[in-house]
């Protein structure tokens, strides 16, 4: 008999290192609409808030209920059910059944006979966004190649700034041309094809070694990973406390009330820059790119209620935060991976409650700036996490944001 070295031990075929040094495009792309249709099913009730109290028979108010119950579901249930599911169930099946679970999610809504069931329904669309944010970086890490990781989340995560900047608006027309139970049940289809794409264009993720447990305890012995956990939260914080009151802050500008919608557009389509700047420098500049990028959101918050009073200040400042802002989400998304190291899946699952809960708080950081200094002094309010996350940024030079291979 012939020794056998390494004996137990699966070495991988030519055929998957092959893939391991390539970039799934298509499958990239799948996981992009997954994204799109993730954010514009969150964002789609606060568009169609008229027709559905109408259609439900309850006040405008209640119909707040639906936005409510999904980011809180996702509080409570993204890291139990990442710490549950993430070592015993496949990536890419994973992936699939959270698609699938969107779908259902807004065909129980089309169909609801009252709030009561669109609630359950919107509780069920927040596990699946919960679970999509949580699974859906790790996985990407897992199947490109570790010098393409910034690239390859520039593509996944352009459907999150097309979202914002199209498919609410789309969403939210359809829903006024005919009825909002049919904006809910395109949404459905469009997750159904999703699901049969992803199955014959995901690759499966290889896990070196055994499948463990999610760790989030080990994950916050990672100082990186504080930093990456606090500092992302808060720029989200930040925008979301001018995001949520742009249109006070502009009539108190003194400029037109049809140039809320315009201006939100202009955020989301320059995030979209943002998102390809990132793409071309996660990798190679991931330090001084996100200070610069959180540097220029800073700028544009502090100098908005000195130049916003304007047709062209506003609007070079909107693309300011735009593409500051689009770029922001791929270096901190690219950072916590790096944080995690083998620990990212947990990880990853902690920012996402976490970025949940500054979203959350970020709306109400706002109504309260807006209530004491006023709507015009509300970008300042979002000028100061803002500052506080690049401080955090800078001073974590070698854990949470340390310098890329061309930066050295």
């Amino acid at each position: 008999m012939h020794a056998t070295p390494n004996k137990g031990k699966t070495k991988p075929t030519p055929a998957k290192t092959r893939a391991a040094s390539k970039i799934p495009w298509g499958g990239l792309l799948v996981l992009a609409a997954a994204g799109f249709t993730a954010v514009t099913t969150e964002l789609l009730p606060s568009g169609l808030l008229p027709q559905i109290s109408r259609d439900l028979g309850v006040e405008e108010s209640a119909v707040g209920s639906l936005t409510a119950a999904y980011a809180a579901i996702i509080v409570f249930t993204a890291l139990p059910l990442s710490r549950l599911l993430g070592g015993r169930v496949p990536r890419k099946t994973l992936l699939i059944g959270t698609v699938l679970a969107f779908a259902l999610s807004n065909v129980v809504l089309a169909l609801s006979p009252n709030l009561e069931v669109a609630i359950v329904a919107r509780l069920l669309g927040g596990i699946a966004h919960g679970m999509l944010w949580s699974s859906m970086a790790p996985y990407v890490a897992r199947i490109v190649p570790a010098h393409s990781v910034g690239k390859s989340m520039a593509v996944v995560f352009s459907g999150t700034s097309i979202a914002l900047a199209v498919g609410a608006p789309i969403g939210t027309l359809m829903g006024t041309l005919m009825t909002w139970r049919v904006s809910f049940v395109v949404l459905a289809g469009v997750g159904v094809l999703l699901a049969v794409l992803a199955f014959w264009l995901l690759p499966a993720a290889h896990d070196p070694g055994t499948h463990k447990t999610p760790s989030i305890r080990a994950a916050l012995k990672l100082p990186g990973v504080i930093a990456v956990a606090t500092a992302w939260p808060l720029l989200l914080l930040a925008h979301f406390t001018l995001f949520t009151y742009v249109a006070p802050f502009l009539l108190a500008s003194g400029l037109p009330e049809a140039l809320t919608g315009i201006s939100l557009s202009v955020v989301g389509i320059s995030g979209l820059v943002g998102i390809w700047i990132a793409g071309l420098t996660a990798d190679s500049h991931p330090r001084r790119s996100v200070i610069t990028a959180v540097g220029l959101l800073f700028l544009a918050f502090a100098l908005l209620p000195v130049l916003g009073g304007t047709w062209v200040g506003v609007f070079a400042l909107m693309v300011a935060w735009g593409v500051s802002f689009g770029a922001i989400g791929i270096y901190n998304q690219a950072a916590i991976l790096r944080a995690g190291g083998e620990h990212k899946d947990a990880a990853n699952g902690l920012t996402v409650v976490t970025i949940q809960l500054g979203i959350a708080v970020g709306a109400g950081y706002g109504a309260l700036a807006l209530t004491t200094v006023g709507a015009q002094l509300v970008p300042l309010a979002a000028a100061l996490p803002t500052a506080t996350a690049l401080a955090i940024i800078i001073f974590s030079r070698r854990d949470g944001y340390p310098a890329g291979p061309r930066e050295k």
